[in-house]
């Protein structure tokens, strides 16, 4: 069964920018990573907090991201630059997808 993660990133204001380019630059990495199934970036609307929507095929695919040199250089800056630790949410589906494409 898939898992899905939801992470809620706060940066502090004045490293909001760089943050969100961080992520942006492995948003096209991550997605090619064989266990990727979603890797999604969004930003809160006047909150000053980012979120990341990802699927991985399982907790192995997920942890194997972790591992990625580009996924620990992102973490590191993140020491620096976050206001509170990143809060993630680990979720599996319910049922199966209710929207067709």
């Amino acid at each position: 069964m898939p898992l899905s993660v939801f992470a809620t990133i706060s940066p502090k204001p004045a490293h909001f920018d760089q943050a969100r380019s961080a992520v942006r630059e492995i948003l096209a990495p991550t997605r090619a990573e064989s266990g990727c199934l979603a890797f999604d970036l969004h930003e809160g609307e006047g909150n000053g907090q980012l979120h990341l929507y990802e699927v991985w095929t399982d907790r192995a695919a997920l942890d194997a991201h972790y591992r990625q040199d580009y996924t620990r250089a992102v973490f590191e800056q993140y020491e620096d630059w976050l206001a509170e630790p990143v809060a993630i949410v680990f979720m599996q589906p319910v049922e199966g997808p209710a929207c067709s494409s």
